[in-house]
């Protein structure tokens, strides 16, 4: 393997600036320097937005700024001693000593694993004191070596002059911190606990492991057996079913959810973020110790035990925003029957003609590959075409019918969980019947959702517990939502849906545009969000009205397509063509990502750019998208087709006004937001400097 670190990637007893920023930025210029990083800008975009996600410092003085990166070409470690120390977010002060992690995207597991060795070492006293004795860069190397190979620290002996520094000392005060509350912990524990944890970090290099140990550490002085599991980058030993069913209380210490947590389903848990357990280890060693003597203790939940955890967040959330979630729920999970139909159904079109709908069942019924059809639509490809044709439209026809009872089920997911589903679809069936459309699934979706919420959380009896969720709950919620459609709500909200449809059917002219221009609003507003998935889901549920003699349907498709691509498109033009010194490095390469991304109909390829600038970039995008669905609409552009932008021609009428289209709201943006980035805002752009490097 490679060294991880080298002399010239040491700096001592130097002044890098006055933020966290300040350093990394200085520090990811260094790895580029020496030939670790293809370039300074995007490893230190990688470096800081982990840092901006949670800060690295950690107690004694010390700061280890991480991450991957695809700029990085090698896995190293780059080492700071500052002179004017930097406040990296420890709670006992600003850190002297910073530690540079720089992985790759896809490093090898050994590298990992040293990585996360070295970051283990750091809360050590001696080893972190050795570091500030140091005299020279080959010292400094030398130990950290050491450290990796587990070898005696080669400068112990300057470790106690050292420790009496002022970043030591916070450290060695934190530590009889940890003392007293732990020993008034185990005054309170009765008899000998046993305690497991789960770490983990969204990198899993450094703060993952450096919990671990200080939550060991932790309970090992009051006395206390804990057993860690760290779920990072090096790989994950799971701990042992046995140790987990003799544990009392379970720590939580993670940025990330658990992977497994089901296997500590019942116990008492305190949660936390992973820094807090190297921050605090001691008062969450106590406080795990507490909830185990505690009857009324946050548990880990599963089904028929007491759900505080849940019960808690519930609370926590308004109406509207538990709606929120849920309808967002049922359209992330309808929308792969929706994409997948649709394009089966385009194929359908391409192969069969459009007329093979009339045609379909017939050919499907009657004839197969070593029978082909002699009667089939005159647009078809041949007998060939003509039966693929069949197959394709049929089954993307098929999976198109998933569409309602796939979002009520899901919708009803969002609510209940896995009990609600069953009824969800059920209902979402029910509503396709009485012709409820899309709107009688979110009803029903809804309704059966709460309905086996409410029905979850009643206390029955043990024996009972087994039998709700796979009988009673799916049963009574099924009989309840559907009853209601059945009986009571199906036909209004049939009613509407009639008359949504033929008011659409009947828009034209400054109607039809009017509405191209809402919809090109909406689906720019928030690039993927829920006003976007609204007017998206809105344009999927009508395609199942669309005929030969209807196509206001295809047509609302086409402009919400359309719409969506302009955003991401527009930044990639902006950013790649017309004025690249607005626009960071890293917004740079993310521009020539978004060009395919916007082609293909993702408009999330927008969102790094809305993140840095949102004031902005959603305005320009929202003016774009206004501009595209208006053409749209006016120019009577159709797609059979919800999904796949430019790549799905052949299933678009009026191709060349669906480019038109998109073309005039690409440029409208690109310009509106360069426009806005020069004026709308007094403020200096930051351009991208050369970071000096000290020999």
């Amino acid at each position: 393997m490679t060294q991880l670190i080298t002399n010239e990637l040491v700096e001592l007893d130097q002044n890098l600036g006055s933020t966290p920023e300040d350093v990394i930025r200085h520090l990811a210029g260094r790895v580029a320097a020496n030939g670790r990083a293809t370039e300074v800008e995007g490893l230190f975009a990688d470096a800081f937005a982990r840092e901006s996600k949670t800060a690295t410092g950690v107690p004694g003085g010390i700061a280890i700024p991480h991450c991957r990166s695809t700029a990085v070409t090698e896995p190293t470690l780059a080492m700071a001693r500052l002179s004017q120390p930097v406040d990296f977010g420890a709670k006992d002060g600003p850190a002297d000593l910073i530690f540079f992690i720089a992985a790759p995207e896809g490093a090898d597991q050994d590298h990992l694993k040293l990585l996360s060795k070295l970051a283990r070492s750091l809360i050590k006293k001696d080893f972190t004191a050795s570091l500030r004795a140091a005299t020279s860069q080959a010292e400094i190397v030398e130990l950290v070596e050491a450290a990796l190979a587990d070898k005696p620290s080669p400068h112990a002996a300057a470790a106690p002059a050292a420790a009496a520094a002022g970043a030591g000392a916070g450290a060695v005060a934190g530590t009889s911190a940890a003392a007293d509350a732990g020993e008034g912990a185990a005054a309170k524990a009765k008899g000998p606990k046993r305690l497991v944890a789960v770490t983990a970090c969204p990198t899993g290099i450094a703060h993952t492991y450096m919990a671990a140990d200080s939550l060991v550490a932790a309970a090992k002085e009051v006395g206390v057996d804990l057993q860690v599991e760290t779920q990072g980058s090096s790989g994950a030993k799971a701990l042992d079913p046995a140790v987990i069913a003799a544990a009392d209380a379970v720590i939580f210490a993670v940025d990330v959810d658990v992977r497994g947590k089901e296997r500590f389903a019942g116990k008492p848990v305190i949660n936390a973020p992973v820094k807090r357990g190297i921050d605090e280890p001691d008062k969450m060693v106590a406080e795990a110790l507490a909830a185990a003597d505690n009857p009324n203790a946050h548990r880990v939940p599963h089904f028929g035990e007491e759900q505080a955890e849940l019960a808690a967040e519930e609370k926590s959330e308004h109406l509207g925003t538990k709606l929120k979630k849920a309808l967002l729920t049922g359209v992330s999970y309808m929308i792969p029957f929706v994409a997948g139909g649709g394009l089966l159904i385009a194929l359908g079109f391409l192969l069969g003609g459009y007329n093979i709908t009339a045609y379909a069942d017939k050919i499907l019924a009657d004839n197969s590959l070593f029978n082909l059809p002699t009667v089939y639509p005159e647009l078809a490809w041949g007998p060939l075409g003509a039966f693929l044709g069949a197959v394709f439209f049929k089954i993307g026809a098929l999976s198109l019918g998933f569409l309602v009872p796939a979002l009520a089920g899901y919708i009803a997911y969002g609510i209940a969980d896995r009990p609600g589903i069953a009824p969800g679809f059920v209902s979402g069936a029910v509503a396709v019947f009485m012709g409820a459309g899309f709107l009688g699934g979110i009803v029903g979706g809804l309704i059966a959702g709460y309905v086996a919420h409410a029905i979850g959380r009643l206390h029955v009896a043990r024996w009972l517990r087994g039998l709700m969720p796979v009988v009673i709950i799916p049963l009574v919620a099924s009989i309840a939502a559907s009853g209601l459609l059945f009986l009571f709500l199906g036909r209004y909200v049939a009613a509407v849906t009639t008359g949504l449809n033929n008011f659409l059917s009947g828009l034209t002219g400054a109607s039809a545009i009017a509405l191209g221009v809402i919809l090109g609003l909406m689906m720019c507003f928030d690039l993927g969000g829920p006003v976007n998935k609204v007017a998206y889901s809105f344009a999927v549920a009508g395609l199942g009205a669309a005929s030969l003699t209807n196509q206001a349907p295809y047509q609302i498709m086409a402009a919400v397509m359309a719409s969506g691509m302009v955003p991401p498109l527009a930044m990639a033009l902006a950013a790649t063509v017309l004025n690249r010194k607005l626009f960071s490095l890293a917004e740079f390469e993310n521009g020539k990502a978004a060009w395919l991304l916007g082609a293909s109909f993702i408009s999330e390829g927008a969102i790094p750019f809305a993140a840095a600038d949102p004031f902005r970039v959603i305005p320009a995008s929202m003016l774009g998208g206004a501009v595209t669905g208006a053409i749209s609409m006016a120019a009577g552009v159709g797609s059979k087709a919800p999904h796949g932008g430019i790549f799905v021609f052949f299933a678009i009428d009026n191709f060349l006004m669906f480019v038109v289209a998109i073309a005039a709201g690409t440029v409208v943006s690109a310009f509106t937001v360069i426009g806005l980035k020069r004026w709308a805002v007094k403020k200096p752009v930051d351009t991208v400097e050369s970071v000096p490097v000290a020999a």
